[in-house]
């Protein structure tokens, strides 16, 4: 459920209408949902009731420093994976105790800098990390705590470019050598080895994947304590989907993965941890676009809208589907006929949909790509130097900017010209 519902035949964003906010705004934009965001937080956190746990939201699905405080607000921890997301959700005002730093690639400057500004744990990858991770905890006098990410190999049977459980991607050791690099790891003064850490993709629509997944984290947990470790947490990382087409099947609710968890995990006593993101953000932002044009085509016509692929690069990148509706709600048994909508980047790829059925639309007509909240607006670029789009925030009947969108001076004005030219 999301809270952008047509109201009197105009799309509202919670009890705002989407036509006013394009008024004072302008397209394309992104669009958030306060109430959306803390709903779905709530559904993780109320899955997880009567366990220890902490929900640490994924902060690069939507990383605006006005989303992580709402859910701050409402009890989340975060999940970076870079400095530049741990400071900013250090600037939103999330603790470092509740800050957990995941990646393959942390680099000591970024080690050192949550070292020094506090964390929950490190995630640690491999054991050329563990070797960096201790050196630089105890060139400043303090212990890390950290889990080690185990790759258990389990097809999680998602998009290629975002599974992470196999044996053939680059996250995590694999599980067959997790005893011999936790016995590593407990050897090293700088380093306090908490727990464990798996995660093995992301859009997961079915649950046997992470049953198999936490079956073998069970198994490893009590071989690890009979080996010594004091295994105390469980990270189990995010990645449940969403319904990006909504004619289709919804995907496990959280109270059905929170009830796995337990079924698997429970008996061993652990904190446990969940990392999710798209789940929390995806439906709980939209983003607003404008009809440019109508063009006729051999075969087919297009609609050229203002938005394009270094707004929301998700169906090029993955060729993910986005809901596409009107902002002007279509009268009843309106016929739809089928548009390719594209923007107007100059490459084929700037393609958001071809042959979408919609009610017949021209020029000027605002239309709203749904579940544009996860890998929207963090994924954007200013290829063709177009301005990052505004992100805006709307609580109840209240909206405010969170994000302006620059000017082309501002944007010019970066580059440097050497003195020789």
């Amino acid at each position: 459920m999301d809270h952008f519902l047509y109201r009197n035949g105009v799309l509202h964003a919670e009890d705002v209408p989407v036509t006013e906010i394009a008024a004072a705004v302008g397209t394309p934009f992104y669009l958030y949902s306060t109430a959306t965001l803390l709903r779905h937080f709530a559904l993780f956190d109320e899955a997880l009731a009567g366990t220890d746990h902490l929900v640490c939201y994924a902060m690069k699905a939507a990383s605006n420093q006005a989303i992580l405080r709402t859910l701050a607000q409402a009890g989340a921890g975060m999940d970076v994976v870079s400095m530049g997301e741990y400071l900013r959700a250090r600037a939103a005002g999330v603790p470092g105790e509740r800050i957990v730093f995941s990646g393959v690639g942390k680099t000591g400057d970024e080690i050192r800098t949550a070292l020094q500004g506090g964390i929950r744990q490190f995630n640690v990858e491999s054991e050329p990390e563990m070797e960096v991770l201790n050196a630089v905890a105890l060139s400043l006098g303090k212990v890390a705590p950290i889990t080690i990410r185990v790759n258990p190999d389990v097809d999680a049977k998602t998009h290629t470019k975002i599974a992470t459980g196999k044996s053939e991607n680059k996250f995590g050791i694999p599980i067959a050598r997790a005893r011999a690099v936790y016995a590593m790891a407990g050897a090293m003064r700088g380093l306090d080895v908490i727990g464990i850490d798996v995660h093995i993709g992301s859009q997961l629509t079915d649950l046997a994947p992470f049953e198999a997944a936490y079956t073998k984290v069970a198994e490893l947990t009590e071989q690890l304590r009979a080996d010594g470790h004091d295994i105390r947490r469980l990270d189990l990382g995010g990645g449940l989907g969403i319904p990006y087409e909504r004619s289709n099947s919804a995907p496990p609710l959280p109270l059905d993965y929170g009830a796995l968890i337990k079924r698997t995990l429970a008996h061993l006593g652990c904190e446990i941890e969940i990392e999710p993101g798209r789940l929390i953000a995806g439906n709980a932002g939209i983003m607003v676009s404008k009809v440019i044009y109508l063009k006729s085509g051999e075969g087919r016509d297009f609609l050229i809208i203002d938005g394009a692929m270094n707004d929301l690069i998700r169906p090029a990148m993955y060729d993910a589907h986005h809901d596409i509706v009107p902002v002007i709600e279509p009268a009843a048994g309106t016929e739809q006929q089928p548009y390719d909508i594209v923007g107007p980047v100059c490459e084929s790829g700037d393609t958001f949909a071809r042959q979408r059925d919609m009610p017949p639309l021209a020029a000027g007509d605002l239309i709203a790509f749904r579940g544009a909240g996860a890998y929207g607006a963090v994924m954007a670029s200013e290829y063709n130097t177009r301005p990052l789009i505004p992100e805006v925030l709307v609580n109840g009947d209240q909206f405010a900017v969170i994000r302006p969108r620059p000017t082309f001076d501002e944007m010019i004005n970066r580059d440097t010209i050497p003195e020789w030219l």
